[in-house]
């Protein structure tokens, strides 16, 4: 079995958190929640997740002060 890298993004700006589970071509995304989508693979295989407003939807009960200032490591660039 393949071991996949998972990487995390962060946008502070945007307050979007972007989780990669698999690299490949997006064909669908799918809004599952309110600000939370999955994204898509041809034949339905999952390759990432978009949490839109990351810190109000996963607040401290996922996210602790600490681990927020590890993901915010990752943060995205414009």
């Amino acid at each position: 079995m393949k071991k996949i890298k998972q990487k995390i993004f962060y946008d502070k700006k945007s307050d979007a958190l972007w989780l990669l589970v698999k690299s490949g071509v997006e064909y669908e995304h799918k809004e599952i929640s309110p600000g939370v989508s999955v994204e898509l693979g041809k034949n339905g295989e999952l390759l990432g997740i978009e949490i839109l407003n990351a810190s109000r939807v996963l607040g401290e009960k996922i996210i602790g002060k600490s681990d927020r200032d590890q993901v915010q490591r990752y943060t995205v660039s414009p």
